[in-house]
């Protein structure tokens, strides 16, 4: 799904949801330039494979937060990660750099990517704002729909404290 067929399929599903549209942003510094009206829950999304490039993951926190790689592993029992390619990226969620998001997780056809959400974009107001496959807009939904799509595509989700 591109950007406007993420629109449609929100609408269709009458999903409850806020657009943003603005300059392309590849980071959260670009981000930080810009007017946005639910800035604290901003969040950045990391894509990773483990050291055999046999399992994926798609870390949501919020923006401000670091994670910690080595204790992300040890809590969730995964081999060493890294960094996906730009490539894998293409692949697997039909993305290009600087536009990765969960809504990714609907391109991913045969669901080989787990979801991590920071159990804290569930605490008030419960938003999250991700892009729609495209870095030129932020589309902001209830955390908890954004959740019960990517379960219902097929992609194993878990909410942690991460």
């Amino acid at each position: 799904m591109d950007k406007p067929a993420i629109y449609k399929f929100l609408e269709q599903r009458h999903i409850w949801h806020e657009i943003t549209e603005h300059p392309a942003v590849y980071n959260m510094a670009d981000l930080t330039k810009i007017d946005i009206p639910y800035r604290a829950v901003e969040v950045k999304n990391l894509f990773l494979h483990d050291d055999k490039k046999r399992n994926y993951y798609l870390i949501s926190v919020k923006g401000d937060k670091r994670v910690n790689l080595k204790q992300f592993r040890k809590d969730n029992g995964t081999r060493p990660l890294s960094f996906a390619s730009e490539q894998s990226l293409l692949d697997i969620l039909s993305l290009q750099p600087g536009s990765v998001t969960p809504l990714g997780l609907l391109n991913d056809t045969a669901r080989k990517v787990h979801y991590f959400i920071d159990q804290t974009l569930l605490d008030q107001p419960g938003l999250i704002g991700v892009h729609p496959n495209e870095n030129t807009a932020t589309v902001w939904l209830k955390s908890q729909d954004l959740i019960d799509l990517i379960r219902e595509h097929g992609n194993e989700v878990t909410v942690a404290k991460l």
